[in-house]
């Protein structure tokens, strides 16, 4: 048996690449509202998290007045920014990653993706890289589909229940933000893996106390052949 029976892996940033443009339209909206905030201080603040959550706790972070209200407005803004931005967005997956899934499928390891984004904008970015449920992965879980979004565990809990992996122990964690490791830690996983290719850099990942950091996702292979 595989001692790793489930990994969950985050989208923007640990397997797919589209220039944190997320983030960067995220930083858009809040500094469209009156802020000169850098893309450091909103990744800082609001990697890994569902957007509308991201924008509040930024803003949180800025000391605004009443900035629960003025997180709905931002919000609304957002959405019509990506909307443009994701028009013409080239979408890939980093190097190295559809070869570790393919290592992984073969092994008879699980393959779930997890995200701050909402339903329709994650299936947006599977079809610009022509990602398939079946072939790539296994199961797709937004922010948008439970009670609790990061650093709450649900996500990987849904995940778990729907795949029918009952020990957290068997499950492997990777993201490149901060609050995926902890996320990972708060559902029991077994594994929690921290990659430098998003939003934070690897002091900062470390900070988090991950069971590994990487370079590139596919070192993941290391660890599941111990």
């Amino acid at each position: 048996m595989n001692r790793i029976q489930l990994a969950v892996f985050d989208m923007a940033g640990t397997v797919v690449d589209e220039n944190n443009v997320v983030y960067k339209t995220i930083q858009k909206a809040i500094n469209e509202a009156g802020y000169d905030l850098t893309l450091e201080y909103v990744l800082l603040y609001g990697a890994g998290k569902e957007k509308h959550q991201a924008i509040k706790d930024i803003l949180a972070q800025t000391k605004a007045e009443n900035f629960f209200e003025l997180s709905e407005s931002i919000f609304k803004n957002f959405k019509v920014l990506l909307k443009d931005a994701y028009g013409s967005l080239q979408v890939t997956s980093f190097k190295g990653v559809e070869d570790l899934l393919a290592y992984l499928r073969e092994e008879g390891i699980a393959i779930a993706l997890n995200t701050g984004y909402n339903q329709l904008i994650a299936e947006q970015l599977l079809r610009k890289m022509n990602w398939k449920m079946g072939e790539h992965y296994d199961i797709l879980v937004t922010a948008d589909n439970v009670k609790n979004g990061r650093p709450y565990p649900d996500m990987i809990n849904r995940a778990m229940q729907k795949l029918g992996v009952s020990d957290p122990a068997k499950v492997l964690k990777a993201g490149d933000s901060i609050i995926d490791i902890e996320e990972g830690k708060n559902a029991n996983c077994g594994f929690t893996v921290a990659v430098t290719t998003g939003a934070h850099t690897r002091e900062q990942l470390q900070s988090a106390n991950p069971t590994l950091v990487v370079d590139s996702l596919y070192e993941i292979i290391n660890l599941i052949r111990i």
